[in-house]
Order: structure tokens, then sequence, then C-alpha cells
């Protein structure tokens, strides 16, 4: 390569994409330190710490395996679903180590304390486990992009899950084993000696705290079992509260994301010349210039007219349609503003110095192109029809509507009917005078423009190479670049009786008119398409206006005529109904399986009933944080789903056990949710925490994950509490009535939470709700 020459790259597609798969892997780091630190703090033990933190890198490992097997790749959706599940992978091994740490601190040797702990939670674990991968199964029956962008996802959760699951049960027990060490019962008065350790006091004062938490905790419980009708109707009542915040959230497809490119689609005059669409796209490049600062501008790239060849002009979504079109690529610096305030400002500035040019910005980055299906604008509102005159003209009274909806920019008709034209009319009894016909001018007048190839191709074989050249007679182009030298064109046929040929003035006048720049069709019929992006309002709210203006339009619209909304909003319409009908179908599932576990229609009931409380405080974290409702969001709540379900069937479980031993509802109720309180808030706080990196937007790319981010954290928060507090106070109303078994009381030394409870009295007409 000459040394004068420098080759830089213009746009790559995939500096964005190494960039937002090096943000999910970086968020999945830190989601798995955090976790870590959060289960050493509960669990007070860095073996059992290490125990759990080396089953979170061989589950992803394991995962990543199968992925391979199915023919996923790494990408945003893989790598973000693994981020997603790192915090819910330590949930059976943290489950399964509490539980036997549980057992330990009773006096238990190692051995029978891993038995009974890895006994006692082994189908409630696999109920859950389940439970979370049935909640991802709907993403497999998405329709359209969206299936093939959360497919993978959802693949990459439930093969992590499994992995999980089954290292909870055969690797976790195995280190434990190994690792950990009989402990004196935690009561004993010698346990509580104070270490000078400075992380063991750390840890001792957090148990203090958590213990102090824990009492509150069984005190507000207690109020809620007594007032147990009271609390459900309130807990109701604050779900249906922020069910009334919906419409307040706003729909999008996907949220946008900031690549730092910009694509600025420009419209010259119909019919300008490539020379002067060049000048004109020179002066819009320096206004630009002077709009962004230099220290923040990479690069500026023109691309005007249109490819001649048919491939490329086929997989162009920009919308040109002749040699007045053009883009300008613009390349943002990595330390750069916001991309959309740029936008902004060239929105503002341009068409205001520009009046007789149109102006639109295009999909930049590769997740926008991909979710506009090819179409260069999220909105498309599609006019069809039989007669295009009709058609167009509607078309241009309802942009004229349109135009003033709130955040809908960049709006107009991609069709034109104003392509200026020669027309020669030619004087049909002079041409057969002269024994012509209009074959003959035709194809002289192709011949003199456009060369011999389009009617007689020849071709010149070297003897040499063997190798075959067009041969090609075309009138110059210097002599037909005006209306007087065109009317000279010589025509010639082969019946003519004129013994030299005429020229094209003499057959007829040569007239100035107007044809379509470019024909469309759907379905056969005349297409007129009204493009247009969204600034500053979400794609539901511009597209619900946009319906209300067609049908206001109804009455004038002219026979024959079909308006359509297609774009995002369509789509985003398919991906919302696939993913409420397959969450709907998953609950189902999920209800399904819980009735299986354990054998009773009412049980699970319980459970499902306490999932409206995790999508209140998805909606509240959407309506706090500003986030409107998405795909990812939608998908962070399907998340939720399934660890809200687990959390309520281990209370659920536990309540089971303790009614098999003769206590009350209330009774088992309350030791359920004061010996599970633990294991709940573990497993809430490790999902929690592992998704706020993600739930914060950190990173390229990271705006698309946050809503689901973020969530997962708002539902979790009040699903943990409706598993803390109305499960088990629903449960100790629906079984008011269980008859009790004719058992012995259990002993205190059997459960450190036993003396919160009082054996019931045989005359207590409360059935057997005190509580000491």
């Amino acid at each position: 390569m000459p040394s004068t020459l420098r080759v830089d790259a213009l746009t790559n597609q995939a500096i964005f994409v190494q960039e937002a798969i090096s943000g999910v892997a970086r968020e999945a780091a830190i989601a798995a330190v955090l976790t870590s630190l959060m289960i050493m703090l509960f669990l007070g033990s860095w073996r059992s710490t290490v125990i759990i933190a080396i089953s979170i890198p061989l589950a992803i490992m394991s995962a990543l395996g199968l992925l391979s097997a199915f023919g996923q790749t790494l990408n945003i959706m893989t790598l973000g679903g693994l981020a997603l599940a790192v915090g819910i992978l330590v949930d059976d091994g943290t489950v399964t180590i509490e539980n036997i740490n549980w057992h330990l601190e009773h006096g238990k040797d190692v051995i029978p304390a891993i038995i009974d702990g890895a006994m006692q939670i082994a189908t409630p674990a696999l109920v859950s486990t389940l439970c979370i991968c049935i909640a991802f199964v709907p993403m497999f029956f998405l329709p359209g992009i969206a299936g093939f962008l959360f497919a993978p996802m959802g693949m990459s959760v439930i093969f992590a899950m499994l992995a999980s699951f089954l290292l909870s049960r055969t690797l976790v027990p195995t280190l434990a084993m190994y690792l950990l060490k009989p402990i004196p019962h935690k009561h004993d008065p010698e346990h509580a000696v104070k270490s000078s350790n400075i992380f063991v006091r750390f840890q001792q004062g957090f148990e203090h705290h958590f213990e102090k938490m824990r009492l509150g905790y069984v005190h507000l419980l207690e109020k809620a079992l007594r007032a147990k009708w009271l609390f459900i109707v309130a807990f109701y009542g604050f779900v249906i509260l922020s069910f009334t915040l919906s419409p307040f959230l706003g729909r999008n497809f996907f949220p946008s994301i900031d690549t730092g490119s910009i694509t600025l689609h420009v419209r010259a005059p119909i019919g300008t010349r490539i020379e002067e669409t060049s000048a004109i796209f020179a002066r819009i490049e320096n206004r630009i210039r002077s709009i962004i600062p230099a220290d923040q501008l990479r690069s500026v790239v023109d691309n005007i007219g249109i490819s001649s060849s048919a491939i490329n002009t086929t997989y162009d979504a920009t919308g040109s349609i002749g040699m007045q079109d053009g883009n300008i690529m613009i390349s943002l610096t990595e330390d750069h503003a916001p991309t959309d305030s740029y936008i902004k400002r060239l929105r503002e500035i341009l068409p205001r110095e520009y009046p007789a040019e149109t102006f639109a910005f295009l999909p930049a980055d590769i997740v926008s192109q991909i979710l506009n299906f090819g179409s260069p604008s999220p909105i498309d509102i599609q006019v069809t029809g039989r007669n295009p005159v009709d058609d167009e003209s509607y078309a241009r009274l309802l942009l004229r509507e349109v135009r003033k909806i709130p955040g809908l920019v960049d709006s107009r008709i991609q069709q034109s009917s104003k392509y200026p034209e020669f027309t020669v009319k030619v004087d049909r009894s002079r041409i057969a005078q002269l024994g012509l016909k209009e074959l003959d001018v035709t194809n002289s007048l192709g011949t003199s423009l456009a060369g011999s190839s389009q009617l007689a191709p020849v071709f010149w074989v070297d003897p040499k190479n063997g190798v075959s050249y067009p041969v090609v007679a075309q009138t110059p182009e210097y002599m037909v670049d005006s209306l007087a030298h065109l009317g000279n064109v010589p025509i010639s046929g082969e019946g003519m009786r004129a013994p030299e040929p005429q020229i094209l003035g003499a057959l007829g006048p040569i007239v100035r008119t107007h044809s379509s720049a470019v024909t469309s069709q759907y379905n056969l019929a005349s297409l007129f398409e009204i493009y247009g992006s969204i600034q500053g309002r979400d794609l539901g709210a511009v597209s619900n206006d946009i319906l209300k203006v067609i049908h206001k339009m109804e009455k004038q619209k002219p026979k024959g005529v079909t308006v359509t909304l297609r774009g995002q909003y369509q789509t985003m319409n398919t991906a919302f109904q696939g993913m409420g009908f397959g969450l709907l179908g998953a609950i189902v599932l999920i209800y399904l399986l819980i009735v299986i576990n354990f054998q009773s229609w009412l049980d699970p009931f319980i459970v499902i009933a306490a999932l409206p409380g995790a999508l209140a405080g998805i909606i509240w974290m959407l309506f706090v944080t500003k986030t409107t409702l998405s795909v990812p969001a939608l998908t962070g709540a399907i998340m939720c789903m399934g660890v809200a379900t687990s959390n309520s069937v281990l209370v659920i479980s536990f309540c089971r056990e303790k009614m098999e031993e003769g206590l009350t509802s209330a009774q088992a109720a309350l030791e359920a949710g004061a010996t599970r309180i633990r294991p709940v808030l573990m497993t809430a706080l490790a999902m929690i925490i592992g998704m706020l990196p993600m739930a914060l937007g950190l990173g390229d790319g990271g705006e698309q994950n946050a809503p689901l981010g973020r969530a997962v954290v708002g539902g979790l928060i009040v699903a943990t509490t409706a598993s803390l507090f109305f499960v088990p106070s629903l449960f100790s109303l629906m079984h008011r009535n269980d008859p009790k078994k004719d058992i012995e009381f259990p002993e205190a030394a059997e459960s450190d939470h036993s003396d919160t409870i009082k054996k019931p009295d045989k005359g207590d007409d409360t059935n057997g709700e005190v509580y000491a």
C-alpha cells in the first residue's frame, strides 16, 4: 500500500457489540462478587462461602457448554441471561448450606447434618428450580424478532439453573463434608465470646442486629396473623392501587441505546442532479460540524445516491429512491455527550436553515436496525388503495394531521409522484408517412441515451486470453445534455421510407411532466407510506394518538383506501401479547407443578395468590425510575415470578411440616416465618444485589437490559415482603379449620424458635392462635 494512502474504519458495529458483551460480562462478575460477600455476611463462614462461590462458575461453564451444543454463541442476550442467573445460581447452594448449618448449630455431626439438611429441602429446591425454569418457557414461543432475541436468554437461564440444582445435590454436600466442621450450639454462652478479629466482630455484630430484626419481624408477623383478614385486604388494596399506575408507565418495544452513531437521511427536492445534491450535502455537513464539538466528532461520511447494484439496493434500509437522496453517517468519540441531545439539536436547526430539504434520523445501531425489521423508521403508516392519485392525496392529508402529534418527528411520505421527466408525444400520422413505428422511436432513443447493450448486445472475444468484452455504442453525454440536443437525436427504423434518419424533434413535441419516483405495492395494491420517529414520548402513546387521528379522518377517506399502522408498534403488540399469554400459561404450569408436589389444590393457590405483589413492585420501580414498559421489563417480570414462587414454596413447605408436627395453622405460619426468614432474605438479596449492576444500565448497551434489572429488583422487594407476611397470613386463614393431629408437641430443643410459640390449650377458643 502506498505511504500516502491511509485506511480508516468509518463504521464498525463490532466495536459496539464487543463493548456491550464486555459490559455484560463485567456486570456478571461484579454481581458474583457482591453476592458472595452477602452470603459470607449472612452465614458468617468463609468455608460456606467458598463452597457456594465454587458452584457459581461451574454452573456458568456447564450452561456455556449446553449453549454451544445447541448452536448458540456468546452475545448480549446469552451473556445477559447468565448475568441474570448469577443472582439465583446461589439459590440452591445457599439454601442447602444454610440448612446444613442450621442442623450443625443444633449439635449434629457433619455427616448427619449434611444428610438431614439436604433431604429436608430436596423437594422444595427441585420445585423452586422447576418453577423458575417454567417461567422462562414462554420465551421460546415469542413470535417474530422478540422470539429470536429472547429465546437464547431463556435458554441460558434454564441451563444455568439446572446445572446449579445438580451441583447443589452433588458437589455442595461433598465440599461441605470436607470443609464444614461441627459447631457448638449457638445459644451456648461460651460461643458468644468476643473475638479480636475485626471481621469476626463485624459478623457477630451483624448477627446481633439480624437477630433483633428477626424478632421484630416475628412481632409484626404475629400482629398480621391476629388481623389476617385486614392484612390480606390491605395487601390486595395496595396491589390494585399499584395497577392504576400502569397507564402512566408508557410502552416501548425496546429501550433506545446510545452507541455514539448518528445516521441522518437527507432528501433534496425530487429530481435534483447528483452534483447539486453533493453540494447541498457539503453545506449541511459543515453546519453539522459547527453544532457538534470537534473533540467529540470522530468522522462524518456522506453516501449520496443509490447503488447501481441490485443486491446493495435490496439490503439498503435507508429509504433512498434516487440521486436526490443520501445519508450522512456521524461517528462520535467515546467520551461524547448523550447522542440524543445532538439529534434533538440537529432536528431543530437543520429543517429551519434548509427548508427545501427533508431530514430524517435513521436507526444507526445494529439493535435498532433489527427491531425496525428493514424499515427506516419505527412508525410506518401504510395507505393502500386502487387509485394512486387518491391514495397519495389522502396520505398527504393524513401526514398534515399526524405532524401535530407531540413526540412524532421526522414524519414524511416515502413515495413521491413529482419526479421530473420528459415525455415525447410522437405524431403517429407523421411517423406513419415516414414508415416508422413508435417502437423504432423508442429503440433509437434508448440506444442513444443508454447504449446499444439494451437492444442489441455485442461482445468481442480476445483471441489471446479468451475473455469476452461488451462492445457498446452510445451518444456522448455532452451531446444530449439539454432539451435542444435531445431533439436532435437521430431516429431510424427498418421500414423507414425517408432516405436519411429523422430527428426526434421533428416527430412530435417534447414536454415536461412528472411521474412516480418509486412505485410501491402491498398485496398488488398501490402503497404510500408515512414514516416517522419518536422523540420525548414512548412508542405506545404516540401510536395511540396516531390511531385516534386515523379514526377521526375515517369519513374523509376515499372509497377503497385502507390505512394500517405498522412498524415497531405492530411488532411490540405481538410481542406483548405473546409474553402476556405465555406468562399466564407459565403461572398455570407452575400451579399444576406445585399441586403435584403438595398433593393439594389449596396450598398452590396461596403461592399463586402472592404473585400480584411482585407485579405491583415492578410497576412501582418502573414508575419511580421513569422506565417504560418494554420487552426486557416483561422478561424481568417473568424472572421475578419464578423467584417469588420459589420463596413462597419454601415458606409453605415449612408450614406444612410444622402442621404435621401438631401445630395449628397460625403457629405453623409464625414458626415458618421465624425460621425461614434467613434463607428467604438471602435468596432475595442475592438476586437483588446480582441485578443492581444491570439495573444501573452502565456501559455500552447497558440501556437495553436496565429495565430487566429494575423490574427484578422492584418485583422482588415486594414479593419478598409478600412471602414473609402475606403467604403465612393466607396459609393461616386457609387452614384455620384443619383438624389437629393428636401427637406430642415438639420440644423446644428441636427448634430454636419454638420459644416464641405457646402450646395450644384444649380450652382455648382461639384455635390455638396464642403467642408468647
